[in-house]
C-alpha cells in the first residue's frame, strides 16, 4: 500500500505538512525524529489524516492535489475537528 498523509505541527496552529509513503509509522517516525529536512525545524509532528492506495501512482497525484490551494482548504475542511485550535 501507499500512503498519503497530512502532519500538523503540534507547537503552531496552522502549520502542516503533506507527503506520500510506502510505510506511514516508518516515515512519521522519521519526521519526528528530524530525518527530514523540510519537517526538521518544526518538530513534533502529529498524524491527522491519512489515505491509503494500492497503485504508486495514483497516490503520488493524490499527493500533489493536496499540496495546491484548492487541495489544502479540502483538507482544512474534512479534518477541520482535528486540528488543534488555539
Amino acid at each position: 500500500m501507499y500512503y498519503v498523509y497530512y502532519l500538523q505541527i503540534l507547537k503552531q496552529i496552522n502549520q502542516f505538512s503533506v507527503g506520500f509513503t510506502s510505510d506511514l509509522d516508518k516515515r512519521l517516525k522519521q519526521h519526528n525524529n528530524g530525518e527530514s529536512l523540510a519537517t526538521k525545524p518544526y518538530l513534533p509532528w502529529e498524524l491527522i489524516f491519512f489515505e491509503a492506495f494500492k497503485n504508486k501512482a495514483d497516490a503520488i497525484r493524490r499527493e500533489q492535489y493536496l499540496k495546491t490551494t484548492k487541495g489544502r482548504k479540502g483538507l482544512k475542511l474534512i479534518t477541520r475537528e482535528s486540528i488543534m485550535k488555539a
